[in-house]
């Protein structure tokens, strides 16, 4: 708020260069709340992928949290007034890409009742299958 309070003071005052360089810091503050909200999801999306990969089954619970984590990404990224959204697909690759070993050790933590490292449920399942899969999810589902 207070950067807003700022913003309209500038223009008041006639300072568009730096009104305009605080909007572009604004700009940034905002793709960065996306991106990280973005990422949290995806950790929740890719952690039952992995499960079910892993496990071989799926439950109604873990089908409910793709599906929820899915339209929070979805949700999040779509720009409102603008039309479009934040990340890109390639974006969007990117942030799962990062996210996927965050999720990798909590699935450590959860499937299988924890009896497997990360390295094991690593081997267990197929990366650039799953990725793919997950940004499929998001980019079709709507």
């Amino acid at each position: 708020m207070e950067e807003l309070i700022t913003l309209k003071q500038l223009l008041h005052e006639g300072k568009l260069t730096e009104a305009l360089e605080l909007v572009e810091e604004l700009e940034e503050m905002s793709k960065s709340d996306k991106l990280n909200k973005i990422f949290s999801y995806g950790i929740i999306l890719l952690l039952h992928l992995i499960k079910q990969s892993a496990e071989n089954r799926s439950t109604k619970s873990w089908e409910t949290s793709i599906f929820n984590a899915v339209k929070q990404i979805q949700r999040t990224n779509q720009r409102q007034k603008a039309r479009g959204t934040y990340l890109t697909a390639e974006e969007l690759a990117e942030t799962l890409q990062d996210a996927y070993e965050s999720a990798l050790r909590q699935a450590s933590v959860e499937a299988f009742e924890g009896r497997y490292e990360v390295d094991k449920i690593a081997q267990m399942v197929d990366e650039r299958e799953l990725l793919a899969n997950a940004l499929h999810l998001i980019l079709s589902q709507k």
